[in-house]
């Protein structure tokens, strides 16, 4: 087989998006839109990656920069699709095979339809293959006009005539094209249009007029070709997506008590027998096990859940690790880097941050626990602070296996609470606690008889 080379379109401002972000950095379910065409282009193995970019071009190439092979090319000023394309002609120049071209602003096209759509192509030896759909509205896009059932050219809706805005059949905007004499006819494509732009789609009849072979594949979804031009039209797509990811969590043999209210990423993994409640958000690289069951209105996001987890009502986990057995919440928050070990318990108001919390422990109740390495069966009790910040540097807290910290208490970071030791209610502990101690930091009670009765007088 010939390389393959994608190229994406990712120039464009996104005018109706009305956003200080260039419009394939929204996000569709939790990714933005070129991540998930970047995606798909990836299914192609191609031998080189090409984004073409304009409106705020650094933002894009920060953002898509991570992403191995990738090259730029900068359409400056954005003159039309075929002037698109063009950029790509410094990244191609010397090389061979089928160009895939793609728009950033597509993100539901599957893998399959790529591998069909070079099958195709190359079943046809075609200089040009279009992807099309049969839509019931096709407003605003390209119609496919054809003589004796063949593409003869593709007609944009402001050039369109009456009759020709009457055709269901539309351009997708992506095409398969033989690298060969691509660019050469590019240059020879015009500006003579409503808006004054060169169109890619001018090049399907200078192709039929030179005898060139073009052919169409036709998608059976139309929605998979579907473009994102508005916020409206962002939300929709949205919901496409995580409906399919509800789907096929479901089929795995997950629960989700309403779905239409349920809204899951698509990398997210989750494990048989787990039940999901309403209003719950599950977002990025997040892997839940099995039989765990999360109540309503709960986010989680980046984190890794073990089996058997109860997460309750209104708790918040980002960039964390629950094992086992845990039980978290309600009204729980879990800030990044916490670990939560096997069958511990993180209960009402609590917050962890970048804090270890050993197997069996249990902080109950309106306790922050920050910077913090709490042992195996500890109980921390109501209103416990571990205080991680003198003003300019965090300090850890340790507290050893089987200790007991009294409610109402405050560890002064750094500090070291031993193993088995008590810590007193009440007390601002400023020293290490050693083992088996009971460490006590208040001031005497003193109690003065008849006080009321004389601030009465």
């Amino acid at each position: 087989m010939s390389d393959v080379h994608v190229v994406v379109l990712a120039a464009g401002q996104g005018t109706r998006m009305k956003s200080a972000l260039p419009k394939v950095l929204h996000k569709v379910a939790g990714r933005a839109m070129v991540d998930h065409v970047l995606r798909t282009a990836g299914a192609l193995s191609p031998s080189t990656v090409t984004l073409v970019v304009g409106h705020k071009a650094e933002l894009l190439q920060d953002h898509v920069g991570r992403e191995a092979g990738v090259s730029f090319a900068v359409q400056q000023p954005q003159l039309g699709t075929a002037h698109a394309l063009q950029q790509a002609e410094p990244v191609l120049a010397g090389r061979s095979g089928t160009v895939i071209l793609l728009s950033g602003d597509v993100p539901l096209l599957s893998p399959e339809t790529l591998h069909a759509l070079l099958a195709a192509h190359t079943a046809a030896d075609a200089a040009a293959t279009v992807v099309t759909a049969e839509v019931e509205r096709p407003y605003g896009y390209g119609r496919i006009v054809r003589q004796d059932g063949e593409i003869a050219r593709i007609v944009e809706e402001r050039d369109a005539s009456p009759a020709e805005r009457q055709i269901r059949e539309i351009n997708a905007g992506i095409y398969a094209f033989d690298l060969a004499g691509l660019f050469d006819a590019l240059r020879t494509i015009a500006s003579q249009n409503a808006q004054g732009e060169f169109y890619l789609t001018d090049l399907i009849a200078v192709y039929r007029r030179g005898r060139r072979t073009v052919e169409t594949l036709k998608v059976r979804d139309p929605q998979e070709v579907r473009g994102v031009n508005s916020r409206t039209e962002l939300a929709e797509v949205s919901r496409i997506v995580r409906q399919a990811k509800n789907e096929e969590l479901m089929a795995a043999g997950v629960t989700l008590i309403d779905p239409a209210t349920t809204y899951i990423d698509r990398d997210v993994e989750i494990g048989a027998d787990t039940v999901i409640h309403p209003g719950v958000v599950i977002e990025g690289q997040t892997r839940i096990g099995a039989a765990c069951e999360i109540l309503a209105n709960v986010r989680i996001t980046d984190s890794e859940i073990g089996d058997r987890v109860t997460i309750n009502n209104f708790c918040v986990v980002i960039g964390s690790r629950i094992a086992q057995g845990a039980a978290i919440g309600p009204f729980a928050h879990l800030r990044p880097d916490s670990d939560v070990g096997e069958s511990a318990k993180v209960g009402n108001f609590v917050e962890l941050k970048k804090t270890t919390l050993g197997p069996g422990a249990k902080v109950n109740h309106l306790s922050y626990i920050g910077d913090a390495t709490v042992g195996a069966k500890v109980n921390i009790g109501a209103g416990v602070i571990t205080c991680n910040y003198d003003g300019e540097k965090k300090h850890q807290t340790v507290i050893e296996d089987g200790a007991f910290i009294g409610s109402d208490a405050q560890l002064v970071a750094p500090v070291r609470v031993g193993r088995g030791a008590f810590v007193a209610a009440g007390s601002s502990i400023t020293q290490d606690v050693p083992a088996g101690a009971l460490g006590i930091a208040r001031s005497r009670q003193i109690n003065l008889d008849g006080w009321v009765d004389r601030k009465k007088k």
